[in-house]
C-alpha cells in the first residue's frame, strides 16, 4: 500500500542513493488526409493494483470535485538522488499524478528547457535501468501514481513486452509516448493493459475530430490534451481555444481530460481548471526551478513553494 502523505513538504536530502549499471509533429498528433483510423476493440481490463492507477486517481478526484495536478520532472536532472528527493516533494505536497521523463537525446516534443536537462541528464550517465533503481526504492514511499514520459525508440530497443514487465515490476502505473504514431499503438496497448500500465495518447489543437475521437477512444487513464502548437515550454497565457477543445473532446469521451503544454503559473492552472479540464500538467516550470537552484537542496525548497501555489490555486 502506499504510504500515507508525511506532515512536511520538505524531506531531508539523502546522497547515498547508488545505482547499478531515449516541434510536437509525429504523425499521431499531426492532421491526417486520410480516412480516420479506427482502433479495433482490444478485450482485456485493468486488473486492480495495490495503489491508485491514473484513472482511479481522477475518479477520486472527481468525487470529491477536485482537479488534477501533475507536475513533470526529467529523471537525473540534477542527478537522480536529488529526483528521489524532488518525488517525495512533489507528494507530499498534495501532487496527484507525477509524470517523470526518460531523458531521450532526440526530444522532438520538447522545447529548450527539458532539452537542456534531457542534455545534463544523459551527460551525468542516467539511463534507463538507473531511473528504474531509483523508482524500485521511491515508489513505494509514495502516495500518488507515477507515469513515465518516454519516446518510442527506447521501449523498440528493450522490447515492448520487456518493457512494460519492467514497468509493471517498479510500481509505474501510467506511460506517455509523444512520438508514437496513433496507428502503432495497438501493440503497444495490448502489452500495457496486459501488464497494469494505462497507455495516455496525446491530441493537439490540429488534430481533426475524426482522428480526435480515434485518439480518446484509444487512451487509458486520462486523455492528454497539448494546449498549444509546438514544443513544451512556459508561455504568458493560455490559449483560449483551450476551453473549445474541451468541449469538444468531452462530448467524444467521459474519461478524464488533462491540459498539458505552457501552463507554468498558478494562474493558467486556475483558468484551465475553470475551462472545465479534469487535470494539468506543469513541466517545464518545475525543470526550470531545478536547472536554476544554486543547489539540490534550494531547488527542492522552491520546488515545494512552486507546488504548494499551484495546489492552492485548484482550492
Amino acid at each position: 500500500m502506499a504510504a500515507s502523505l508525511k506532515p512536511t513538504c520538505f524531506p531531508q536530502l539523502k546522497t547515498n542513493y547508488s545505482f547499478p549499471e531515449s516541434p510536437l509533429y509525429p504523425s499521431s498528433l499531426t492532421p491526417s488526409t486520410t480516412r480516420p483510423f479506427k482502433l479495433r476493440p482490444i478485450m482485456a481490463t485493468l486488473a486492480a493494483a495495490p495503489t491508485l492507477g491514473l484513472s482511479q486517481t481522477f475518479s477520486r478526484l472527481k468525487q470529491q470535485g477536485n482537479v488534477a495536478l501533475i507536475p513533470y520532472i526529467t529523471a537525473g536532472d540534477p542527478d537522480l538522488s536529488t529526483t528521489a528527493e524532488v518525488l517525495k516533494v512533489l507528494d507530499s505536497c498534495g501532487s496527484d499524478i507525477i509524470e517523470l521523463g526518460v531523458p531521450y537525446s532526440d526530444p522532438l516534443a520538447d522545447g529548450p528547457v527539458i532539452q537542456a536537462a534531457a542534455t545534463r541528464s544523459l551527460a551525468r550517465g542516467t539511463n534507463f535501468d538507473k531511473i528504474i533503481a531509483m523508482l524500485k526504492e521511491v515508489i513505494p514511499q509514495l502516495s500518488c501514481p507515477v507515469a513515465l514520459f518516454t519516446y518510442y525508440n527506447p521501449i523498440l530497443k528493450r522490447g515492448v513486452g520487456k518493457f512494460m514487465s519492467t514497468l509493471q515490476d517498479t510500481g509505474v502505473h501510467g506511460l506517455v509516448v509523444p512520438d508514437v504514431p496513433l496507428e502503432e499503438t495497438e501493440i503497444l496497448r495490448k502489452e500495457a493493459i496486459s501488464k497494469n500500465i494505462e497507455l495516455v495518447l496525446l491530441t493537439t489543437p490540429t488534430t481533426p475530430i475524426a482522428r480526435m475521437q480515434a485518439i480518446v477512444e484509444a487512451s487509458e487513464g486520462f486523455v492528454y490534451l497539448v494546449s498549444s502548437v509546438g514544443v513544451t515550454g512556459a508561455r504568458a497565457s493560455v490559449s483560449e481555444k483551450v476551453q473549445s477543445l474541451l468541449k469538444e473532446i468531452k462530448e467524444a469521451t467521459s474519461k478524464p481530460v488533462a491540459v498539458g503544454f505552457g501552463i507554468s503559473k498558478p494562474e493558467h492552472v486556475k483558468q484551465v481548471a475553470d475551462w472545465g479540464a479534469d487535470g494539468v500538467i506543469v513541466g517545464s516550470a518545475m525543470v526550470r526551478i531545478l536547472a536554476d537552484a544554486k543547489s539540490p537542496e534550494e531547488g527542492l525548497k522552491e520546488i515545494e513553494t512552486f507546488t504548494k501555489s499551484l495546489k492552492s490555486a485548484l482550492s
